[in-house]
């Protein structure tokens, strides 16, 4: 090795340099973690389509298999239609340019899950225009029920749930929720009781693991089962009834694919628990009231309250803001004043 290095020196060669010790050498750039929002976007529309195929396959869903495709070009002209009239008017750039293929793709991925979701749960016979409603009503609710959170608005009602709740008011006397025999009607025995379990263990670990909603499920169904108990202490209802709901495939579809959107949902695990348990407390005084379609009608209340709150805490905030101005401009009107005199 020396005698390489010797003649390289005297034939004018470069000696090669000793390799730098490890501790010296650049440390390899770091993989940037994936966005979680992201994944439990993805996931969530994976597990919506794959839940739809399997709908029109195997279960028993009665829909013509064109509406969700018809469904999803409705949710994704809004979408951007309405991407485009936000950017136009707030004087931002379109947030599905930029990416190319792949921003497109991600800006969709909402849009998508909310349109299944419509057309998954909701019967409407023959007639698909209340269900093209339900998905109008879905997208666009984002751009119009918006709340100023941290700083920058956004929306607040349950995407899927608001444009079924809405479809469900204006169009209640010739549609409805989806039978729950829809999920189960071609399963034999077996595959019938599997169909919940799978559905809750693909949603627990997607909420467990992307959108970190533990916290709020957990506040949900222990304050559904609390409801429900007091019910039937109070008003003697039977608890076979105050529990049913908590045993089909609706319920579970609820609890771990609608309830848990982590856009319209706290991120701190206590507030998360308290809005879940305000969801089954708007729940129980529904169901006092004996107002149907329950569910969905008790997130719409939820969401709609914290949306509120949000606003009063802005106006509070505004308020405190003008106080203080006009503090500021008095003390300096009597600063001028005693300066003047002197």
């Amino acid at each position: 090795m020396t005698d390489t290095v010797l003649h390289q020196s005297a034939s004018g060669g470069t000696p090669p340099r000793p390799a730098a010790p490890a501790a010296e050498r650049p440390a390899a750039p770091k993989k940037a973690k994936p966005d979680a929002r992201y994944l439990a976007l993805r996931n969530f529309a994976i597990s919506m389509s794959i839940f739809n195929i399997l709908g029109y396959t195997v279960l028993g869903f009665e829909q013509p298999w064109l509406w969700p495709l018809i469904a999803l070009a409705t949710g994704y002209t809004t979408e951007l239609t309405f991407e485009v009239i936000s950017a136009w008017a707030q004087r931002r750039p379109q947030r599905f340019r930029g990416k190319g293929g792949r921003g497109l793709y991600e800006f969709l991925l909402p849009a998508h899950i909310g349109s299944l979701a419509c057309t998954m749960l909701l019967y409407a016979n023959n007639q698909i225009l209340p269900v093209l409603f339900g998905v109008f009503i879905t997208v666009a609710g984002k751009h119009a029920f918006q709340a100023p959170v941290n700083g920058r608005m956004r929306h607040f009602m349950n995407p899927s749930n608001l444009g079924i709740s809405a479809t469900l008011i204006c169009f209640g006397s010739w549609v409805s929720i989806a039978p729950p025999y829809e999920f189960t009607e071609k399963a034999d025995t077996l595959f019938r009781v599997m169909i919940p379990l799978i559905i809750a263990t693909a949603g627990t670990i997607i909420n467990g693991v992307l959108t970190k909603r533990a916290a709020l499920i957990v506040g949900w169904v222990g304050g559904f089962f609390i409801q429900a108990l007091i019910r039937h202490w109070i008003w003697h209802v039977a608890l076979f009834s105050a529990f049913g709901p908590a045993t089909g495939v609706a319920f579970v579809l609820y609890t771990n694919y609608m309830i848990s959107d982590p856009g319209t949902t706290p991120s701190k695990p206590l507030n998360q628990f308290m809005f879940g348990s305000l969801v089954a407390l708007s729940y129980a005084v529904l169901m006092v009231a004996n107002v149907t379609y329950t569910l969905f009608f008790a997130t719409v209340v939820a969401c709609g309250l914290r949306g509120i709150m949000w606003w009063g805490i802005e106006f509070y905030r505004r308020a405190q803001r003008r106080q203080a101005a006009a503090m500021n401009q008095a003390a300096g009107e009597s600063t001028g004043v005693g300066a003047v005199a002197a």
